[in-house]
């Protein structure tokens, strides 16, 4: 079952990276040389982004939920995803990349946000100097998070 699980080209880092090509920003893909082989690499703007699943990733969105069965290999598996990615951001952060995580809540779900609002924002961080960006879907409303 979980030999179908896609690491590369879902559904969330398609939608993002169409958006981001349409408006003119060209990348290259999954390069396995830098921490946590990003999803959208832009050298010109010494930035990747990640296009993160919610379960996956163990994201605390309305589309995350702890499997029942197997309870401690999930957790292991999840937990230890969850540090990959921390040490990931922080060793890219180290080599002077700034990072943007998408998540998937922000595209689909009773949270998605607007794709041209998501792109919008991707763009404006990237013509931006700031380090960080998080884009998640939020029962309150839209949550970015430049920093």
């Amino acid at each position: 079952m979980m030999s179908g699980i896609r690491g590369k080209n879902t559904k969330p880092e398609l939608i993002v990276r169409s958006g981001l090509h349409r408006r003119g920003f060209r990348f290259r893909l999954h390069r396995s040389d830098l921490p946590g082989k990003p999803d959208l690499i832009f050298p010109k703007h010494r930035a990747v982004v990640f296009a993160h699943g919610c379960f996956w990733h163990g994201h605390d969105c309305h589309l995350f939920k702890w499997p029942k069965s197997r309870e401690e290999f999930w957790r292991r598996k999840i937990n230890e995803n969850c540090r990959r990615d921390f040490l990931a951001i922080d060793m890219l952060a180290e080599q002077g990349w700034r990072v943007a995580e998408v998540w998937e809540c922000a595209l689909k779900g009773r949270t998605r946000l607007a794709v041209a609002e998501i792109l919008d924002r991707c763009e404006t961080w990237l013509r931006s100097e700031a380090p960080r960006l998080e884009i998640a879907g939020d029962e309150e409303g839209p949550s970015f998070r430049i920093f």
